[in-house]
């Protein structure tokens, strides 16, 4: 008779969620030290928010009325929750610039090739981006803390209000994700990214009253998940001023929960059709 030859199974690797997660962690660890290694990425995200604090609150401050108050204090707190928004927001077309950069370079081919999960190089890649967000709020905080910007919460809510925050960054994160994939440069997606969200940003309550702007922009804003996320912040924070009347549609009523159904919406709409759009594009 002849011998039978065992031999060691071949160890399957872990498949479904386990793997997704696991491949997206290598791939955003890789972005970490990409980041890490050009420090003025991180330099040039922070200067822009940086310097929207200062000349709001010093050249604006006291000009613009916010509910019954000109009181420049009270506007330096009004303002910070549309600051932090509008930072996590325009992490967007860094996120979309990265892609493309990736797309251009061959690498997200490259990282094709090999035996990983479909969606864990786009959310690898916008896990890194939430990470250096988050960096980047923190920052911002301490600086809008020397300028006189105070919270007047309790600790559980101010966590609350800089994690709604961050749950709108990484949704829009996968907006930018999408318009990476879908350009064919680094450029065109920085552009590309930028050009949508300064109408989101400024037809919004995130700079001035919403209460004060015309009929139709008014409406706009109301519904707009960006005002819904800086709504619910400035009540975690305890930053709406003196004499100010929450406008009666539903978002602004409800702001916390507005944002994060808003934030989940665009997470789940843009996350698929990103991984829609990288299965083709890389193909």
């Amino acid at each position: 008779m002849s011998a039978v030859t065992r031999t060691a199974p071949v160890p399957t690797p872990a498949g479904g969620i386990g793997k997704s997660v696991r491949d997206s962690l290598v791939i955003a660890r890789r972005n970490l030290i990409r980041m890490s290694r050009i420090p003025e990425m991180v330099l040039f995200g922070l200067i822009q928010p940086v310097m929207f604090v200062v000349l709001f609150t010093y050249v604006f401050g006291g000009s613009i009325q916010v509910g019954g108050s000109l009181s420049s204090q009270d506007y330096r707190e009004f303002l910070m929750a549309g600051i932090f928004a509008q930072t996590v927001t325009f992490a967007t077309a860094g996120a979309g610039a990265g892609i493309a950069d990736d797309m251009h370079k061959g690498l997200i081919d490259r990282f094709r090739s090999l035996p990983m999960a479909r969606g864990a190089v786009l959310t690898g890649r916008t896990v890194a981006d939430l990470v250096q967000t988050a960096l980047t709020l923190v920052v911002l905080a301490l600086v809008a803390l020397l300028i006189g910007w105070r919270a007047h919460e309790n600790f559980g809510k101010i966590l609350a209000g800089f994690g709604l925050l961050l749950l709108l960054g990484y949704a829009f994160s996968w907006i930018g994700a999408l318009i990476g994939l879908s350009v064919r440069t680094p450029e065109a997606a920085t552009s590309g990214g930028l050009i949508w969200l300064f109408p989101l940003t400024f037809i919004s309550n995130a700079f001035v009253d919403s209460n004060n702007l015309p009929t139709f922009f008014r409406h706009i804003a109301e519904w707009n998940p960006f005002s819904t996320t800086v709504q619910a912040c400035r009540e975690l924070f305890g930053n709406l001023p003196p004499g100010f009347k929450t406008p009666d549609a539903w978002p602004m009523q409800h702001p916390v929960l507005a944002s994060v159904l808003w934030s989940v919406v665009i997470l789940v709409v843009f996350r698929t059709l990103a991984v829609r759009k990288y299965r083709s594009a890389s193909a």
